[in-house]
């Protein structure tokens, strides 16, 4: 009896796990079957379509109107300086030296005082403006001045501060002295060193960036 008993026990689980794998092998080929159908459909419709398929025009945007009005920034020298012409002055409070400042850096101009590189900006204006005086006489004490000293031009556009941001020892034949910057900046050079006899193989250089300003319309309207 126990023998018989244990031979059904055996045979219906035989046939629960036949019925089981039938049963699960019957969902796969449903489930292969149905995904390669989804496949093979939306293969075929992108090949047939993508050839004629044109994106959507994108939506025009509604253009808003403009209202604000840019004006142009007000020039500070409505008359361009000529070579030779004195244009104004150096003030270094460190030496308690006023230097007159003429236009252009041939020996006429550094002759008679401070020399304006006439390729750069004039002071106050935005970017890079050059000045050039000689080391045996202007600037025979410029090197008293460093970083944090003050540097105060004063021309027909007002008065303009600046503060020397840092000192540069540089070859006489270095071009970044006169480099354009990205805001209201004075580089003032001269040779060095400064006891040097002869032609000075080097450059003593000041470059100083706007701090505040005085403008000569602003005083006229008070």
């Amino acid at each position: 009896m126990e023998k018989r008993a244990s031979k059904r026990s055996r045979s219906t689980w035989r046939w629960i796990f036949l019925t089981f794998c039938i049963g699960l092998i019957t969902f796969g080929v449903w489930f292969s079957t149905t995904n390669v159908y989804k496949f093979a459909k939306g293969y075929f419709a992108y090949k047939v379509h993508s050839k004629d398929y044109k994106p959507p025009a994108p939506k025009a945007e509604a253009k808003t109107p403009v209202h604000k009005r840019v004006e142009k920034e007000k020039a500070l020298y409505p008359v361009r300086p000529k070579k030779g012409d004195n244009i104004g002055e150096l003030y270094i409070p460190k030496l308690h030296a006023t230097l007159p400042i003429f236009h252009g850096t041939n020996e006429d101009e550094l002759e008679k005082g401070v020399g304006h590189f006439a390729g750069s900006v004039l002071p106050g204006e935005r970017d890079n403006s050059v000045l050039a005086g000689h080391r045996d006489t202007v600037f025979r004490k410029l090197g008293e001045v460093g970083k944090g000293d003050l540097l105060i031009v004063t021309t027909s556009a007002g008065k303009f501060q600046y503060k020397v941001k840092k000192v540069r020892i540089v070859d006489k034949d270095d071009r970044t002295v006169i480099v354009p910057k990205p805001r209201p900046t004075l580089t003032v050079s001269t040779c060095y060193p400064f006891y040097y006899v002869g032609h000075a193989p080097k450059r003593y250089v000041l470059i100083a960036n706007l701090v505040s300003k005085k403008l000569a319309d602003d005083t006229k309207k008070r």
